[in-house]
Formats: structure tokens, C-alpha cells, sequence
């Protein structure tokens, strides 16, 4: 029986963005393989390079050079509309900032990627997540109406709702509270447990990377630690 593919991997991946100083060098050749249903927390100072290294890793960005591979499958060269159409039931992002749509209420923000996907039963499913993440009272509330924590929680039922393989989460509690935060991290790291996702998570608080089994750690545009 063959092994899977890994869930990512990424081969010498260098992206290198114009400024009026000349050409920066953002990421400088990282390669890195995650196996399918690990946690790994990507940490490192601010300008180091994470935020952007998970963009490219979840085909939000394209690298300069390099290949990216999701779950076996070289995204790298595919335009913007082939890579969304890939992403969907694959991947899911969660933002630091939440990214809603706000003339749509919580159930219809989370229903728009099962709408896209083509499900029948799309607000179902999406009543189901936003109970999964304890907001089944709130799924007429649009984001404006929802507190930060709140506007997470429905950001992380509708990246997880269709299903993915990997989820990649970009600073989650980065805009939130202590206390509000520590109860999305339990969320995010509760329900990817319990439907075996791959987590790939940005932060740079330690608590939160000590929760994930590899902490990866970036300084001037490569990884320079990985335990």
C-alpha cells in the first residue's frame, strides 16, 4: 500500500517582491515537507517572512521560483481561477483580520464555499459548523453585530465546513484578547483533531506554537530551526 503524499511540501521556494530600493527578498529558498495530519506552528519575528510563506504554501501568492505541492498536486503554475477552484474542499484559511463578508449574516458567510462547491444541502451543513464553534444563536447576526471573538468563530466554521485537508491559520488570535483567544485556539485545535485536518498555523505567540507537534522557525526569509 502506497503512503500518501505529504499534505505540503514546498521545494526551494524563493519570492522576491519589487520596491522603489530595488528587489526584496522576502522568502530565500525554503523547502519543507508536512506529513497529512500534522500541527505545525511556522513562528519568527515580524518581517521574517511567515505570513508570506503561508500564502504561497496555500496558493494564495505565487512564489518567484520553486514548487509548491498540496496533497500531491504542483499548484505553482496554476493561474488564480484554477488555484481557487483546487482550493475548495481542500484548503481553509483562517485570517488574522477574519475576512467576512459583511452584508452577509454568519450562516450565509459560511455557506458561501459549500454554495460554490455545488452542495444541495449547504445551509444545513453550515448551521452544523456554527453549532460545532457555539454560535448557533448568532447565524442571523452579520459581522458588524458580532463581537471579534465571534467574527473568528464563524471565520473558522466556514474554513472548515467543506471538509479540507489542510488548514491553514494566519495569526487567529492575533486580533483578539487573551482570554477570547485562548478559547479560539482551543476551538481550532479541537475540531482539527477531532477530523484529522493537517494544521499549518502562523503565530508568534510560544504558548500557542508548544500546542502544535513541530515549531518551525523562520528568520530573514528561511526556516532556521524545525523541531
Amino acid at each position: 500500500m502506497n503512503n500518501p503524499p505529504p499534505a505540503l511540501q514546498l521545494q526551494d521556494v524563493r519570492l522576491t517582491l519589487k520596491s522603489l530600493a530595488g528587489p526584496v527578498d522576502i522568502l530565500d529558498g525554503v523547502s519543507l515537507s508536512v506529513p497529512a495530519g500534522q500541527t505545525v506552528a511556522m513562528t519568527g519575528p515580524s518581517g521574517s517572512g511567515k505570513s508570506s510563506l503561508l500564502m504561497v504554501a496555500a496558493g494564495l501568492e505565487k512564489p518567484s521560483s520553486g514548487k509548491v505541492e498540496i496533497t500531491g498536486t504542483d499548484i505553482t503554475r496554476m493561474g488564480e481561477d484554477a488555484a481557487a477552484k483546487f482550493r475548495l474542499g481542500r484548503v481553509g484559511i483562517v485570517f488574522q483580520s477574519f475576512h467576512l463578508i459583511p452584508t452577509m449574516t454568519a450562516l450565509e458567510n459560511v455557506a458561501v464555499p459549500l454554495e460554490l462547491m455545488g452542495m444541495a444541502d449547504a445551509f444545513d451543513r453550515a448551521e452544523k459548523e456554527l453549532r460545532a464553534v457555539g454560535l448557533i444563536q448568532r447565524t442571523d447576526h452579520y459581522p458588524g453585530q458580532l463581537s471579534g471573538g465571534e467574527q473568528q468563530r464563524v471565520a473558522l466554521a466556514r474554513a472548515l465546513a467543506p471538509g479540507p485537508q489542510i488548514l491553514f491559520a494566519d495569526e487567529p488570535t492575533g486580533n483578539l484578547d487573551s482570554g477570547t483567544g485562548s478559547g479560539i485556539a482551543d476551538l481550532i485545535f479541537g475540531l482539527n483533531a477531532e477530523r484529522g485536518a493537517t494544521l499549518f498555523l502562523v503565530t508568534h505567540e510560544e504558548g500557542l506554537a508548544r500546542r502544535c507537534q513541530r515549531v518551525l522557525r523562520m528568520a530573514d526569509g528561511k526556516v532556521v530551526s524545525d523541531a
